[in-house]
């Protein structure tokens, strides 16, 4: 099979009869500003309560057959305390992933009036996707679960229900590293407790039946190794799509970078916010991606 270069479909979109304004419909009235985003996709909603489901199961575990259980109640608070905070910053960053807007381009904005509007210069021109039919900023692409185009997509992630764009790339790079923090922590704390119950007596290293303890402990033992190996290489490949200021799918198509060089510090800043402080760490803080022009619908 022949592939079609990416650049071939940029030059079909640029002919004038390929924009059709007069066929498009306009937008809907905006709905008022802080209107939450979700996406009502069966399996992205699956997999969103299955991930709920397997942090909460590792709580029940972590608490319940492991620290409660023990006698050194210093080594129970510590412990307890820093697996239930990196948890809930798990849970709230993937809560801000999935509810906050990735970056979609207005549906239906590719009118005629819309495009007289951006004052086009003789020579510029404009992308329209026919799929949303709406005008596309430069590096957005157009996700089939979304129905929109999302500026800056990397992918569609069906654990998040989301698409990662240029709004939620933060919170999904915190979801993936403090999924992977609990999971190394949880399977430290589960090698311990192996130990303490082979020098101990079984029926006194937890509250359970010993066959009930080594299956709930061998469950958490699978779940964190599986989840620190897929989140680690998430985490990684993330953080080098950020450095490297290019998005999954330009990498995958191997798009011709038209955009201007940076480095990887400022690539960092324009994810995460300027400047560098704590809330890089925070998914309760929203990154100020600078002045920054979202709408750069001209090449």
């Amino acid at each position: 099979m022949m592939l079609i270069p990416t650049h071939h479909f940029r030059d079909i979109e640029r002919k004038p009869e390929y924009l059709q304004p007069e066929k498009c419909i306009p937008p809907p009235y905006p709905g008022p500003v802080g209107t939450m985003w979700f996406i009502r996709d069966g399996c992205g909603i699956a997999c969103a309560i299955v991930t709920w489901f397997l942090v909460l199961y590792a709580e029940f575990v972590v608490l319940f057959v492991m620290l409660i259980p023990s006698r050194d109640y210093v080594y129970s608070i510590i412990n307890g305390i820093m697996f239930n905070l990196l948890a809930f910053l798990a849970l709230a960053s993937h809560c801000r992933a999935m509810l906050t807007d990735p970056g979609a381009v207005p549906k239906g904005n590719a009118t005629k009036e819309f495009i007289e509007s951006l004052q086009l210069k003789p020579g510029q021109v404009v992308y329209k996707c026919p799929k949303c039919c709406s005008i596309k900023p430069d590096r957005a692409h157009h996700c089939s679960v979304c129905k929109r185009c999302i500026r800056k997509m990397d992918h569609h992630c069906p654990w998040v229900n989301n698409c990662v764009g240029e709004n939620n790339q933060k919170y999904f790079v915190l979801f993936t590293m403090y999924i992977a923090l609990i999971s190394l922590h949880a399977l430290i704390m589960v090698g311990f407790h192996f130990l303490h119950c082979f020098e101990e007596d079984w029926t006194k290293c937890s509250s359970f039946s010993p066959p009930t303890t080594v299956i709930l402990l061998i469950l958490l033992c699978f779940e964190g190794l599986l989840f620190l190996i897929f989140t680690s290489v998430m985490f990684g490949t993330q953080v080098h799509s950020i450095c490297t200021d290019e998005t999954g799918i330009e990498q995958l198509k191997k798009e011709e970078r038209r955009w201007a060089k940076k480095t990887k510090w400022m690539n960092m800043k324009a994810v995460f916010g300027h400047p560098f402080s704590l809330g890089w760490a925070s998914p309760f803080a929203t990154p100020d991606q600078g002045k920054a022009d979202p709408y750069q619908y001209v090449v």
